[in-house]
Order: structure tokens, then sequence, then C-alpha cells
């Protein structure tokens, strides 16, 4: 008896709309003038379906199931001819990815999988699981084509030209990075990342660089807040060594992100932690405290301990993805125990008599300056 086939799975999947539409035809007052001779061979009619090059709907072989990576749908390929592997760094149209063996591969993306349509800047970032195939036509022993990304477990994302840009995925920890001076603490700009980390349920770590450079004793008031609510806290400085040990113990094992604003020490702390790396370090502008990017894409090292460290660009911005205002409040560990006791379901905590929230404030509850924190930002996720 012959043995069955296996069934495909397919379904309908939704795809990017073409850059390249079909236009009409302007000023035909003028060719009408111009050329009334030739009318006779024009078209007079124009058919319009929803098949052809106008359908952004393909039937694809795969299984509809959304997942963190923003697709609609789970594509299916031949286990047999992948390899599983996972996306160090991303540069452009090409990735770089390492499998088990410990071998890299120079990566282009499949075009099914790019045209799909989804929210995504870019389809694979640096942390990703995929699964590549290898060789080919036209590819050599080192190249490989990327033909699927696995479910996320979770990840970092903003929000940059309107989109959502991922920065990296699959991590336990985000070291968020910022400098005691040279360039200057922007608090604000690590309550961001808080959102950010809490939002995606990753443990995040604040880490105060340059401790060096000031008195620690002028940090203790703004750092001992986020200390009370539970965020690790660590001061370091690569002149020193202060706290270095401390982080090196806190990320070995682990998969964990390095992110701040530019100039803050990142690339130097990895080169700290990881002898040997001698990753490229820049300075500050003397004349606006701004940090030049030294590093230009993120990249998965490896720990010689276990685990990996992700270093990343510099920001200067982060606009938080897919928050709306009324969600900010729920962000803020601080503010949560108030936000019941106020007069009204659907207070906002800026304007309103009888909130509990602004009474905090008044009361010495409720730290001025995360209160200042969470107006800002919920104002500017308002628009």
């Amino acid at each position: 008896m012959a043995k069955k086939k296996k069934r495909r799975t397919t379904v309908r999947a939704d795809f990017r709309k073409r850059q390249s539409t079909r236009t009409r035809t302007n000023d035909l007052t003028r060719q009408f003038e111009d050329q009334s001779d030739k009318l006779e061979d024009s078209q007079t009619g124009e058919r319009v379906s929803g098949k052809g090059r106008l359908t952004r709907k393909r039937t694809v072989a795969g299984s509809a199931q959304e997942n963190e990576a923003g697709f609609q749908v789970e594509l299916e390929v031949d286990e047999n001819q992948c390899k599983a592997g996972r996306v160090i760094s991303v540069h452009g149209l090409g990735s770089f990815v390492r499998v088990a063996d410990g071998t890299i591969y120079r990566c282009t993306v499949r075009g099914v999988l790019k045209s799909l349509a989804t929210d995504l800047q870019h389809v694979v970032v640096a942390g990703d699981h995929v699964a590549i195939q290898v060789g080919g036509a036209g590819h050599d022993d080192e190249q490989a084509v990327i033909v699927r990304v696995d479910a996320r477990r979770n990840q970092i994302s903003r929000t940059s030209r309107k989109r959502q840009q991922v920065l990296v995925s699959n991590i336990d920890f985000v070291c968020i990075v910022a400098s005691a001076a040279e360039p200057l603490l922007k608090p604000n700009l690590i309550d961001r990342y808080l959102i950010s980390a809490e939002k995606a349920n990753i443990d995040p770590i604040i880490v105060i660089n340059k401790a060096d450079l000031v008195d620690v004793a002028d940090l203790q008031p703004v750092i001992g807040v986020w200390a009370q609510m539970g965020y690790p806290v660590l001061l370091t400085s690569t002149e020193t060594g202060l706290g270095v040990e401390r982080l090196k113990r806190m990320v070995s094992g682990r998969d964990s992100v390095v992110t701040g604003q530019s100039g803050v020490g990142k690339s130097s702390l990895l080169n700290v932690i990881e002898p040997g790396l001698q990753l490229r370090v820049g300075t500050v502008s003397d004349e606006n405290q701004k940090g030049r990017h030294t590093t230009t894409a993120a990249k998965l090292i490896p720990l010689e301990n276990g685990g990996h460290l992700i270093d990343t660009p510099g920001i200067r911005q982060f606009q938080l993805w897919d928050v709306i205002p009324e969600e900010v409040e729920g962000y803020f560990r601080d503010l949560r125990p108030f936000i019941n006791g106020c007069r009204f379901p659907d207070c906002t905590h800026t304007h309103e008599d009888d909130c509990a929230v602004k009474w905090a404030v008044a009361d010495g509850k409720l730290d001025v300056r995360r209160y200042e924190s969470y107006v800002q930002i919920k104002d500017s996720e308002a628009y």
C-alpha cells in the first residue's frame, strides 16, 4: 500500500504593500489637444480586481500563529535541510548567524519572510533564534538564507519613524547604563527604559558608570528612589574598577543587553568585563556633552563564563512602542499603590481634585522627580 504524503498546511497571509503601484495618467486635456489623431488607439477602460500585483494577500505554507516577532504566520520549512542558529548581528540586508557547532554564516533573508506584513522596521535582530539553509544555488558554503524567525521570548523595542524598532530579543537582563558625568545623568531616560523592561517582563539593572568623576553622595537621592522600588542599582567605574566584578557576576551565565545613550561607557564596560574584546570606544564632546557613536550595530558577544552580552549603539531618544497614555501609570511601581485611592476611576493624576497620587507627592510619600517624569512621559505618549 502506498504511503500517504503528509498534507501541507497553508494559510492566507498579509503582505507588505508593494512600492510600485499603477498610477493614473495626468494631463488628459493636453493629450487630447496634442494627440487627438491617436484617440482611437487609446485604452477606454481599466480592469480592477483583487488579484495580480494589486493584492496584499498570498497563500503560503505555514500556520496562522501570531508571535512576538510580529508575524501573523509561522512559515513551514523543511527541518531536515535547515540548521538552527542565533543571530549575532545585523548589518543592513545581511546578518551573521552562529549555529550549534560554532560556525558563523553570512545570511540573507528569505524573500517571502521580508514581504510578510509586519510593524517591524527590521525582520531579524540580534538575539533572534532562526532556521537557516546553507549553500544552494548562488551561495558558497559560508553563506546561508534565513528561512524562519522563531517566536521571541521577549524583546526590547522603541518607536522609530512611526514603526517598531526591535533593539534585541530573547534576553534575561537589561543593563541600563548611564553616566554620573560626561554626559550628565538623565533619570527620565532611565525611567523610559524601565517602562520598556516592565512591559517586556525583563529584569532591569541600572548601572551608573563613571562614578569616579563625582561625589557618590550626590547621587544617593536619585538612585535611592530606584533602589527602594526594588531595582538593582550599581555604581561602576572602568578607571578604578568600582562595581565591575559585581556586574560581571550578575550577567555571568545569562543573556543580557547593554543599552543607554551615547558616551556613557558601554563599550568600555564590556572591555573590562570580557578582556580581549577590544571594542572601539569614543570620547564625549566638550561643547554639548553628547557622546559620539562608536558601536554601529547590536552585537551578540559570548562570555567566557557562559551567557552572552549584547552591545547596542548609543541612543539619544527612546520613544516607547505600543504604550498608550492610560497605561503609563501601571508601569510606575511607585505610583501603583496610590492609584486606587483617587476619587475618579479615570484619573490622569495631573489636574484632577481628590487625586491620591498628587496627595502622595505633597506628603513626601512619592518622589517629585518621578512624578514629573510620569507626567512628561504621559504627555509625550499622548502625541
